[in-house]
């Protein structure tokens, strides 16, 4: 402080009307910029109160001083090694109790904190009371109850703040119930270190040594000019810990539980909720989505359910867009001849461009018009963040993130999306193995291979029992896209699971007309207008290979004979791996192009009735050994054309888009050949 001059530090967790109580507080007075040495976003503001000015420092959105991202590095940052005469901590007054992990970290290193409950009109409609002077002396510091939007309580927080940073230093009271043994080793060396250090509380420092934090270790060293290897004390003390079980990772762990359960008995004490709130139903909701028994369960069931909705509901769409797309091309051949325009620029634009582009739009476009809003519907209801919470402790075991299952649910509409999506994701380690993986699960274009496969060859009748085939293949691909994690992150991508703060958001009234525009034009849209550019040189390729010939063969009929000893080996033939590889630009043209070779036709085909395309398989020498290593090749082999642009243009590197390539397809080539040598040896 210098002549009558103060900063102050408003800190909070995102979302938690901050920014409105920064604005409201400084008014113009207001400059951005950036902090030294990041990219991270700064604000700060300047004002008056009585005979003080105030310069009001807006730091990064943070949910705990142990920091994992680069804007809760620079929060804690600031918080921990800036000299500031006070420190706002804004709350969310909806969810006291997430708001308090942080409240507790700052009160205990900053001794003058004002906390500002915001949101309080909320809080009222959704019949959620604070007491706040309880809060207040349970915590020993200033509680401010405010409406930041409309002014409301602003006044008070002045006041308060003008007290706290001109009256005398406060220490917080609230103590964290750590375990015995590691109370007495931060007591320990907070007396060790105490008289060294003029600036960050010992206990701070002494807990963030028996955790082994380097990154803030290194920096309190600068900030108070001190080296923690000149106390011999200290690795006594941590020795005699790690003897007793006591590793840094498990004192990290207990401190950070400790802390949780400290900020839960101070909501049961200080915040009561009516009969009717929608918090209430919110705790009855998670008892069941989030249940440790019954939980997974129940999105196994209702993603079941999206899939069913999904399938069944795109068939009669499907058909009748290709029905009408088909006629289209019929009508635009005829006005070519009619014209007198040259057979081959028919053949080339109408059999073959375009009717490639028209198959993958009518195959495409119903299912993801399904899948997309329903994915969104679940993402507005607040499901989605549920899902990554019950599949978290899976990733992690695989040394990935949580949040990956959402990026993995989203691929089962569409890889593409599914790619996109990673960057919800913020540790770019963790990002790259979600992005890689993102192809082990199935997305629409090749469901209706599986499903036609599974309805042919190994169930003939009930559709209760194809459902649950469909769900095992599904689920194969899940467990195979956490081996695949766990390798990559033992390998190429080597590291441990990062931690983040998961916000589980409150059951909301879903928008469904905002949930169709977003869903249609953000996601839609987007993967078809991808899949048609890549359809069209597509178009080109397989019209040419299946009507330019080579002596007496089309060049499909030679590349499929040369390519059938391969396959063999997979349990496939030649047609059916050129298949794949010609329908690389979209799934949903592999069993077309797989008909046309087997009936020499020269162009696409579009055949319905399943007997009749079963016979054509079987007389082509299909068994179930086929079936089966058709259906596993279909799960797993490379990414389409639109995922591959997508991959790179997320990565930006061709190493990590030829990875995502031949993951998959070298995983599904071996799986292949195991199946087969099996059945050829049974």
């Amino acid at each position: 402080m210098e002549n009558n001059k103060y900063h102050v530090a408003l800190a909070g967790n995102p979302n938690v009307g901050k920014s409105t109580v920064f604005n409201a507080l400084t008014g113009m007075n207001q400059h951005t910029g950036n902090w030294s040495g990041k990219t991270v976003s700064s604000a700060e503001g300047f004002f008056e109160y009585k005979d003080i000015q105030i310069t009001l420092a807006d730091i990064p959105g943070m949910y705990s001083l142990r920091n994992s991202s680069a804007e809760e590095t620079t929060a804690s940052d600031y918080i921990y090694f800036t000299e500031t005469d006070a420190v706002i901590v804004v709350c969310d007054a909806t969810c006291l109790e997430r708001n308090l992990n942080l409240v507790i970290q700052i009160t205990e290193v900053s001794p003058k904190t004002i906390i500002c409950v915001n949101l309080l009109d909320e809080a009222e409609s959704k019949g959620i009371n604070i007491n706040l002077n309880l809060l207040s002396q349970i915590l020993g510091v200033y509680v401010v109850g405010v409406t930041a939007r409309d002014g409301k309580g602003l006044d008070n927080l002045l006041e308060c703040l003008y007290k706290c940073i001109t009256g005398d230093t406060v220490k917080s009271c609230t103590e964290i119930p750590l375990n015995k043994k590691i109370r007495d080793a931060v007591s320990e060396i907070s007396g060790i270190i105490g008289n060294s250090l003029h600036k960050l509380p010992p206990e701070t420092v002494a807990m963030r040594i028996l955790e082994n934090n380097t990154s803030f270790l290194e920096k309190a060293e600068v900030y108070e000019n001190i080296r923690f290897a000149d106390f011999p004390e200290i690795y006594r003390i941590k020795t005699s810990l790690t003897e007793n079980g006591f590793t840094p990772e498990k004192i990290s762990d207990e401190i950070i539980s400790a802390t949780i359960r400290k900020a839960s008995e101070i909501t049961v004490k200080t915040v009561s909720y009516t009969n009717t709130s929608p918090y209430l139903r919110d705790q009855r909701l998670d008892k069941i989505f989030l249940s440790r028994s019954i939980g997974i369960p129940v999105m196994i069931i209702l993603f079941g359910v999206v899939l069913w909705i999904t399938i069944t509901g795109a068939n009669y769409p499907s058909d009748l867009l290709g029905t009408f797309l088909f006629r289209i091309g019929d009508m635009m051949s005829d006005g070519l001849s009619k014209i007198n325009a040259p057979p081959l620029l028919n053949d080339v634009l109408i059999q073959g461009i375009y009717k490639v582009v028209a198959w993958v739009v009518s195959v495409m476009l119903p299912p993801m018009a399904i899948f997309f809003p329903m994915f969104t519907l679940l993402e507005d209801l607040g499901y989605l963040p549920r899902i990554a919470f019950n599949l978290d402790h899976c990733f992690r075991c695989a040394n990935a993130c949580g949040k990956q299952a959402i990026t993995m649910a989203m691929g089962f509409g569409c890889n593409a999306c599914g790619v996109t999506g990673c960057r919800i994701i913020d540790s770019p380690r963790e990002r790259l193995i979600a992005i890689i993986t993102n192809s082990f699960v199935p997305c629409n274009g090749r469901f209706p291979t599986i499903i036609m496969i599974i309805t042919m060859f190994l169930v003939t009748s009930g559709s209760f029992l194809s459902s649950l085939i469909l769900l095992a293949v599904i689920i194969t691909g899940v467990i195979m896209t956490l081996l695949i994690s766990k390798l990559l992150s033992h390998t190429v991508l080597k590291g441990v699971a990062s931690s983040y703060t998961l916000e589980l958001p409150p059951y909301r009234k879903p928008q469904f007309i905002k949930i169709l525009i977003r869903s249609i034009l953000d996601r839609t849209v987007f993967v078809l207008a991808r899949a048609c550019t890549a359809s069209v040189p597509c178009g080109l390729i397989i019209w040419i290979f299946a009507n330019v010939h080579v002596r007496d063969n089309t060049i499909l009929a030679v590349v499929a004979d040369f390519l059938d000893p391969f396959a063999s080996l997979m349990g496939l033939d030649g047609v059916i791996l050129l298949a794949f590889i010609l329908g690389f630009p979209a799934n949903e043209i592999v069993f077309p192009v797989i008909l046309m070779a087997y009936l020499a036709q020269g162009n696409l085909v579009e055949m319905s009735d399943t007997v009749q395309i079963h016979e054509l398989l079987r007389a082509h020498g299909w068994n179930i050994t086929t079936a089966l290593c058709m259906m596993i090749f279909t799960l797993f082999h490379f990414p389409c054309a639109t995922t591959c642009m997508t991959i790179k243009k997320e990565t930006g590197s061709l190493r990590w888009t030829a990875l995502s390539f031949l993951l998959p397809t070298i995983t599904g080539i071996i799986i292949c050949m195991i199946v087969n040598a099996v059945s050829i040896l049974i």
